[in-house]
């Protein structure tokens, strides 16, 4: 190793653990300590999860190795302490991380079953997913305390979400028929001007427009169906949790008939709970078991009624364990009955997961795009569908935009 500065020893100390210690020092860090004041507590707190020579009871593993002083035991003080330290040392998303390691890495299950300890946890998609797939597990007491840190999660997605996907549907939707009321705002220029091009004036080089035309405002109830098909096996969570709560946006939205239904060798409608409590929807939603796609599509497909007015959005990664070729029968179907499908192989800020390539090429050939796509760019996908454009080019240019 080379001489390095001050302050990398102390970050590459941090980050390698009390082991590395004497060769830090080595490398100039000097003969003294290498951390001191906050940075200990920053030590101690990452110790307690990532340093493999102790157990979550802070006892040393094994004979080798130095046991570091940090553990966090069975003791709701020591859980409590360290949950405090790690939102005071760390940026919200690294604090998730470590929230998420603790309960991977260490089996600290208490964070999720003692209220008080509960309630210091950071709200995060993550730990949302982690209380989905502990659910029949969370004693009575807590189960208040977590439903309010799921509604925490939804409420903050929501309000990341809905202005743009209200604005969306609307700009797709408004642009329909016109209205003899006037508004600057939705004035059709287009038509307005191809309409009153005879009333041009030469000599002044200006039009006068005879009638000028805007676009509806009003919307009939309705106007589209949108179904969201969400695959509920243990690898698609973060994408059930966000197509969920999306699910919910859509039902707040007069124009849009919208159905939510989630699968795996069974499908469970969600649409009731959806338009009700969107966490009441995430707490019917059981994470994991096999995965039957065809199943569910075939349920969808009693709410499609006009299909050229339907948006039918396929959230799987397409690891069928159900009848493949039925179910690509029934995708291409669809497509060619002209229901506006697309599959969303992951919705979230976390790229795209393991798919089956196999079908995802099948179904691109048939015209339907199977992307990853984070919930920032959804907003984009749902007009342009709306609005009719090429779904293939369409998914591209969003795919490109959520993954620069």
């Amino acid at each position: 190793m080379t001489t390095i500065n001050q302050e990398q020893v102390k970050r590459w100390r941090l980050v390698l653990g009390a082991a590395s210690e004497e060769k830090l020092k080595a490398c100039g860090g000097g003969s003294g300590r290498l951390l001191d004041g906050d940075d200990v507590l920053m030590d101690e707190a990452l110790a307690a999860i990532y340093d493999d020579t102790a157990d979550a009871s802070g006892q040393e593993a094994g004979s080798s190795g130095k046991s570091r002083s940090a553990g966090l035991g069975p003791s709701s003080p020591k859980l409590a302490k360290w949950l405090g330290d790690i939102r005071s040392f760390f940026p919200q998303d690294v604090v998730s991380v470590i929230q998420a390691d603790a309960i991977e890495r260490k089996g600290l299950t208490q964070l999720l079953f003692e209220p008080e300890l509960l309630s210091q946890v950071k709200p995060d998609i993550q730990m949302v997913a982690t209380l989905m797939a502990l659910k029949g597990k969370i004693p009575e007491k807590t189960k208040e305390t977590a439903r309010q840190l799921v509604r925490a999660v939804v409420e903050e997605i929501v309000k990341r979400l809905s202005s743009n996907m209200q604005r969306a549907v609307t700009g797709a939707l408004n642009r329909r028929q016109h209205s003899p009321l006037p508004s600057f705002t939705g004035l059709d220029w287009n038509r307005t001007i191809r309409a009153n091009l005879k009333h041009y004036d030469q000599e002044r080089q200006l039009l006068i427009p005879q009638k000028v035309y805007f676009f509806d405002r009003a919307r009939k109830s309705k106007e589209w169906t949108v179904i969201l098909d969400i695959d509920q096996s243990g690898s698609m969570a973060n994408s059930v949790i966000y197509a969920s709560i999306i699910g919910s946006i859509f039902a707040s939205m007069p124009a849009l008939d919208t159905r939510v239904v989630a699968f795996d060798t069974e499908v469970v409608d969600l649409s009731e709970q959806c338009a009700e409590d969107p966490v009441d929807m995430l707490f019917g939603i059981q994470l994991g078991g096999g995965t039957d796609i065809n199943k569910s599509v075939a349920y969808c497909e009693q709410f499609i009624t006009e299909p050229k007015k339907t948006l039918f959005i396929l959230v799987t990664d397409l690891y069928e364990g159900g009848n493949r070729s039925e179910l690509l029968r029934r995708l291409d179907d669809l497509q060619q009955a002209g229901v506006k499908t697309i599959c969303l192989l992951a919705l979230s800020d976390e790229g795209t997961p393991s798919y089956d390539e196999t079908v995802a090429k099948k179904l691109s050939q048939f015209g339907i795009p199977c992307f990853g796509c984070s919930p920032d760019r959804l907003p984009e996908l749902i007009e342009g569908a709306l609005k009719g454009q090429d779904l293939l080019m369409l998914a591209n240019r969003v795919q490109a935009g959520s993954n620069p």
